[in-house]
């Protein structure tokens, strides 16, 4: 796949014609800022003319700019994982997320990982001076994944009947935070998802997706689910969680309790429940892993305003990295994509 064919690729999210029209309500755009800037990064390999890859940070922007331009928000934030962000996992379940960062995401592009990791690094560190130039909010909080400040930020900032939460993210954790007013939209499939898709996906209830996703595991976190337990044989054994009821692992305990003798995943489910309990807290955004000090900050950024649009800085950062035509017409994209929201905030602070 050529360069103009990964372009058009990123460009997807806009041209699906699948754009939500705007209504008289707040929009919030919440970035998961690293698995965004990974899978552009991991996917664009692009070269400037000074011959560095800049796939992430120019990937990253395009596909920002594609989606405030499909969901038409009132309000930006980009979030990304603090410093040591893992560690409060890593004290429940030590082998959390373990592995990852050991090879390499791209190919023939660099000699080696340590190479890899030193251009994710230069590119990260420049894309907060763009975003810096744009009206976004930014939040990063030290020992806090990005996972947590955008479960709460989501619930915070719709809790007013006028306003909607749509995340950006391709972590399916996220949709146990979705109902009628967020939103989780995934990147590699194109597909918002609303409380109807993940049922049409899963076939169970948002509200249950957390016993569903504790059950079954999350692979790509090395959280381990109950041994043997597949899609099919969950239906099966476990018909409950598929309906209208709210089903919690407490729940799904006393199911197996009454039937412990009937087969072995009810035993083991059991047996396990303690190491449940600890992956169903891991996974579980309905309760955020923030302290009240790293809540108070989330509402203080809420209050804030978002950064001015700067556009000549922008566009002097943009031609001194030569991102060439990465953004069409760059000057009339950094005035069309983010006029109107910066506009917006100049008279709201939402």
């Amino acid at each position: 796949m050529n360069n103009k064919d990964l372009l058009k690729l990123l460009d997807g999210i806009q041209d699906d014609g699948k754009q939500i029209p705007l209504k008289n309500e707040h929009r919030i755009l919440i970035i998961d800022a690293f698995n965004l800037f990974f899978r552009n990064f991991a996917v664009l390999n692009y070269i400037n003319s000074q011959g560095s890859h800049i796939g992430g940070l120019g990937g990253f922007l395009r596909s920002l700019g594609s989606l405030v331009k499909q969901v038409q928000p009132t309000s930006v934030y980009i979030i990304f994982d603090g410093v040591g962000s893992t560690v409060n996992r890593k004290n429940l379940l030590p082998e959390y997320k373990s592995g990852r960062n050991t090879t390499k995401m791209t190919k023939e592009l660099f000699n080696d990982i340590d190479e890899e990791n030193e251009a994710k690094a230069d590119q990260m560190s420049r894309l907060i001076h763009y975003l810096q130039c744009l009206p976004v909010k930014i939040i990063s909080i030290d020992k806090v994944e990005a996972d947590d400040v955008i479960a709460f930020l989501s619930v915070e900032t719709t809790k007013y009947s006028d306003t909607k939460a749509f995340i950006i993210s391709s972590d399916k954790d996220f949709f146990q935070l979705v109902n009628d007013q967020i939103t989780v939209y995934a990147p590699m499939e194109k597909e918002f998802y609303t409380p109807k898709d993940v049922i049409n996906r899963f076939g169970v209830q948002p509200y249950n997706f957390l016993t569903y996703k504790t059950l079954m595991g999350d692979d790509s976190d090395k959280i381990p689910g109950v041994k043997g337990l597949g899609d099919k044989k969950l239906k099966k054994l476990f018909p409950e969680l598929f309906g209208d009821q709210v089903i919690t692992l407490e729940d799904i305990f006393n199911i197996c309790e009454s039937k412990y003798d009937q087969h072995i995943i009810y035993s083991r489910v059991i047996f396990d429940f303690d190491q449940l309990q600890k992956n169903q807290k891991v996974m579980n955004l309905g309760n955020p892993m923030l302290g009240d000090q790293e809540k108070f900050y989330i509402l203080d950024c809420i209050k804030e305003s978002a950064y001015q649009l700067n556009t000549a800085e922008f566009l002097s950062l943009y031609y001194e990295d030569g991102l060439g035509n990465i953004l069409k017409n760059v000057e009339y994209w950094v005035r069309d994509t983010w006029d109107i929201i910066n506009r917006y905030n100049k008279v709201n602070k939402l």
